[in-house]
């Protein structure tokens, strides 16, 4: 059976030898030490934000020598001002002869880069002191959580069903996968999945008789999530409508050619993050033409609504498989403040049940 998951992780693993192909000698040693506890796409971050850093380095501080030939010595010999000057670089610099300017979130993941680096080798007693700890994280500032409403949860996928509001080759492309688009939206709205891991389903992690399904979650482990009747009605449908392109042609005439995966492209393989992106942003901007929705944006309508029917913020976080309940913590702060709301008035200060005259 092909695995979506493997053959991503062979093309990371190809991406990450040809980073460290221009990169020190300690970038192989750090890449090697951590990779027992990391997975490849962590890896290959770690590497394109330190492969930077040393950009900067042979640009500010050794101005002698190629990045390739920085050594430990050298990293022993940053301080936490070149750090720092560093962050204020990455708010506008040049690499490969292509202008770049990193944000709050992309300069806080470049230090997060960093602290990993320097945390290994000063573990590994290589470097005397681990200066990162002397930096602080770049400050992020908070945006709000932009969702579906109740509202334009329907109209979404009332969209992906007609596609009233289409017009042209839209049209007629709609016409072709209609079925297909409103079962990915029912299973991105239904169950608060990941992009990837809507592209990495296969057909038989779909189980119709508890209406479950396994997923592959960020960090390669597996979890079931369960999914309503509602969702389960559009996938049954799409699956009879696949059942009939595996055996003749896809409607626009090509074979499908992976057959194990849930989800397939005009093309009649595994469908891709960037199709899954450009079929929700197609519908969202017809109907919520306001809001910048992504398929990032309907996880967050789901673990909102699911919030707002719980009020637990641990189940949220175990469904949306968030490692750390802080992260999801995070997320949903908006809605903890409309509980609190709420609840003001549910406690009674002076709520008198019973008839004084009852009490001793």
């Amino acid at each position: 059976m092909s695995s979506y998951f493997d053959e991503r992780n062979e093309k990371t693993l190809a991406a990450i030898t040809s980073v460290l192909d221009t990169l020190p000698d300690f970038a192989h040693e750090f890449n090697i030490g951590i990779s027992m506890r990391t997975m490849p796409l962590t890896r290959l971050g770690y590497l394109r934000d330190i492969r930077v850093f040393c950009d900067f380095l042979t640009r500010r501080k050794f101005k002698n020598k190629q990045i390739i030939e920085l050594d430990l010595n050298d990293l022993a010999k940053v301080t936490p001002t070149d750090v720092e000057e560093f962050i204020d670089y990455l708010s506008s610099y040049t690499a490969d002869g292509k202008k770049y300017s990193c944000k709050e979130h992309a300069k806080e993941r470049k230090v997060s880069s960093l602290r990993a680096l320097f945390k290994y080798f000063y573990k590994k007693e290589k470097l005397e002191s681990d200066i990162m700890t002397k930096v602080d994280t770049p400050k992020i500032h908070s945006k709000p959580i932009i969702r579906l409403d109740v509202n334009e949860v329907a109209d979404i996928l009332d969209e992906a069903e007609n596609g009233e509001n289409l017009i042209g080759r839209q049209k007629s492309f709609h016409n072709k996968t209609a079925v297909r688009d409103e079962a990915m939206l029912s299973l991105f709205l239904g169950t608060g999945i990941r992009i990837s891991e809507c592209v990495g389903l296969n057909r038989n992690d779909i189980n119709f008789s508890d209406n479950s399904f396994v997923v592959t979650r960020k960090g390669g482990s597996t979890s079931i999530l369960y999914f309503s009747e509602e969702v389960a009605d559009a996938l049954r449908k799409y699956l009879d409508w696949l059942d009939g392109q595996i055996v003749e042609q896809t409607p626009f005439g090509k074979r499908v050619t992976d057959r194990d995966a849930l989800f397939i492209s005009n093309k009649g393989s595994r469908i891709t993050p960037r199709a899954v992106e450009m079929m929700v942003k197609k519908y969202a901007k017809v109907t919520t033409p306001f809001k910048k929705i992504t398929p990032h944006k309907l996880r967050s309508t789901y673990g909102t609504n699911l919030y707002h029917e719980t009020h637990d913020i641990f189940v949220v976080a175990d469904v949306l498989g968030h490692k750390d309940v802080n992260t999801t913590r995070k997320h949903y702060a908006a809605m903890s403040d409309e509980i609190r709301r709420d609840v003001v008035n549910k406690v009674k200060l002076r709520d008198r049940d019973d008839d004084p005259c009852d009490r001793e």
